[in-house]
């Protein structure tokens, strides 16, 4: 099976500011059309497609309302649900699951030191029909094991350039997606998110970005 895997440009660091915390909306719902975003009555991503990540946005901490609707739309969302942004944070914040049963699942970039010259890479399951993953890199190396669906690896370092990632089922050791040709560059965050459907189109995918914790520092 191929890979779909989506990165975002290296970023010159910037200082998370004091009483600031930061969020981009993933759209991670395979089913679901393109949606808006709203915080607290305000849009903050509009007609975002399955796929697709918004950049980070710098808020205020505190509790937000957040609705989802279908792109153009103002009437039965989606999602309603709120979420608390701890003061000094990043999330990304993904939309999951099966349309209609669609739900928001915060996802932290906790700030912490990098190891200098290595990579800090973790994988987060999004696909809701795939069953618990093991993930192995190039040469057999085991990184991850038995991520559910909804479930947030820690980072673990590996070493930079070219990756070959292998996704397979954790009970019976079945591959189910061959992930090739994928640089990595030192000094980052990445997160690798497993999405779409492994019986069903659109099938299962990686998305590979750089992690806000790579250029928004204390």
């Amino acid at each position: 099976m191929y890979i779909s895997s989506q990165y975002m440009p290296y970023m010159p660091p910037y200082n998370l500011r004091q009483n600031t915390s930061y969020i981009r909306i993933l759209h991670a719902s395979p089913n679901a059309p393109a949606v808006d975003v709203y915080a607290n009555g305000n849009i903050i991503a509009r007609n975002l497609f399955y796929r697709n990540f918004t950049a980070y946005l710098g808020v205020q901490p505190g509790t937000y309302n957040i609705k989802v609707f279908a792109a153009g739309t103002t009437q039965n969302p989606l999602i309603d649900t709120n979420i608390e942004l701890p003061v000094s944070t990043i999330f990304t914040i993904a939309a999951i699951g099966k349309f209609p049963q669609v739900e928001l699942l915060p996802v932290q970039d906790p700030v912490r030191p990098l190891i200098p010259g290595m990579v800090m890479l973790r994988f987060v399951n999004l696909s809701p029909d795939t069953p618990a993953i093991n993930v192995m890199s190039s040469g057999g190396i085991s990184l991850f094991e038995n991520i559910a669906y909804r479930q947030i690896s820690d980072y673990v370092p590996v070493l930079p350039g070219m990756h070959v990632f292998e996704l397979y089922r954790s009970e019976t050791g079945e591959r189910i997606l061959y992930v090739p040709n994928i640089v990595l560059l030192p000094n980052r965050f990445y997160t690798i998110y497993a999405i779409g459907l492994l019986q069903t189109q659109p099938f299962l995918q990686v998305l590979i970005p750089l992690d806000g914790n790579s250029y928004i520092q204390p």
